[in-house]
């Protein structure tokens, strides 16, 4: 039996995977049939109260409580009635336009955001490379800091050193490795956090652009390493603006438009309906454009 939790004033800034509840879905679609569920997702909303993103005067105050029906006004959805599942083995590309809530929901999948309602089900260990430098500690070093996250991660002191060596390896810093992150460059960052996030041997792993940082060759281990967990039966979840690599190497593709799915299904024809979709928002901008003397019309 479906349940879902009631909907909240906004999004917390953590939560337990525990205590999220479970959507079943009564049929699951065709593309996830034979694998077993990796993440299940329910009618999932992430709303945003705007009341709290400035500051209110105490005449606006005693206002509200005179026009309360003004408050939902000033409520944003980022994420409504989104519902998938994914299965292991699948690797889903989350696509759209900015602004349509795709970060938003990487941060509920792994957990940084609470569902305002509906629900989210994750099976087993889950990893995430959300944001460039994220949980790094600037004034540690580079072999450092790859001892701090496997503590986050959860893993035992003999884990982190059986694992620090393929880590920095794979990172391929060189003598960088033992300088203070303050000193890395975006894409240095990208690679160390890269290694850190596969190393955990994820049965699910959460990456927001991050593949379209460092050099050629570094990205090209990067999607080498990324098929070989798929190819493992592990599940991925990717939000990325590089189309080719949604088509070349992810068997399933979402698109989120103001914050609700607007097309699901092969990577190909998902693309295709967002460069579709793209090209006559482009085509509308230059006509207001055009129509308005140079300036656009807000």
């Amino acid at each position: 039996m479906a349940q879902s939790t009631p909907p909240r004033d906004g999004p917390a800034d953590a939560r337990d995977l525990g205590e999220v509840t479970r959507h079943d879905h009564d049929a699951a679609p065709p593309w996830t049939a034979g694998g077993s569920p990796a993440i299940d997702v329910g009618g999932l909303g992430i709303r945003y109260n705007l009341r709290f993103t400035r500051k209110t005067t105490l005449r606006e105050t005693f206002s509200h409580f005179a026009r309360r029906d003004r408050s939902r006004a000033r409520e944003f959805w980022a994420l409504r009635d989104v519902s998938f599942r994914l299965t292991n083995g699948e690797s889903l590309a989350v696509i759209g336009p900015n602004g349509a809530g795709k970060s938003t929901l990487l941060q509920a999948l792994a957990g940084i955001l609470m569902p305002s309602e509906g629900s989210i089900l994750v099976h087993g260990r889950i990893s995430s490379l959300l944001t460039l430098g994220a949980g790094f500690d600037q004034d540690l070093t580079g072999r450092e800091n790859v001892r701090l996250a496997g503590a986050f991660l959860g893993m035992t002191k003999a884990e982190v050193e059986e694992r620090l060596e393929p880590i920095v390896a794979f990172a391929d810093l060189g003598e960088f490795i033992d300088a203070p992150i303050k000193t890395y460059s975006s894409g240095m960052r990208a690679r160390l956090g890269f290694s850190i996030a596969t190393s955990v041997d994820p049965d699910v792993l959460l990456l927001d652009e991050v593949l379209a940082t460092g050099d050629q060759v570094f990205r090209a281990k990067s999607k080498a390493r990324v098929l070989e967990l798929v190819r493992s039966a592990k599940a991925i979840v990717l939000v990325t603006h590089d189309m080719q690599w949604v088509t070349e190497y992810c068997n399933r593709a979402i698109m989120l438009e103001h914050g609700r799915i607007a097309a699901e299904g092969d990577p190909a024809d998902v693309v295709a309906i967002h460069q579709e979709h793209s090209a006559r928002e482009r085509a509308e901008k230059a006509a207001q454009i055009a129509r308005y003397g140079g300036t656009i019309k807000r």
